[in-house]
């Protein structure tokens, strides 16, 4: 099964053009290097679903953190590999 796991954008850590960047993203402590490719708005303190590596979409601060716990509770955090 894939999911899109909820991070906080912490850094622009690269950008080739206006659409080619590379984003530091944290979730809950662990960062990962993530492509901001498809997300063109996003800027530093918004929250981005990734899946395989790349943010998708921008979502609601209340959401993310929602999103996140009920994948803590679930137990499948550690199994997880954001990007």
């Amino acid at each position: 099964m894939c999911l899109s796991i909820p991070g906080k954008l912490v850094a622009i850590t690269a950008q080739l053009d206006e659409t080619f960047r590379i984003g530091e993203v944290d979730f809950d402590g662990i960062k990962k290097e993530v492509n901001l490719s498809m997300v063109p708005d996003a800027k530093v303190g918004d929250y981005v679903l990734v899946h395989v590596g790349a943010a998708i979409s921008i979502i609601d601060e209340d959401e993310a953190k929602k999103t996140f716990e009920l994948i803590k509770q679930m137990g499948e955090l550690d199994d997880l590999e954001p990007g």
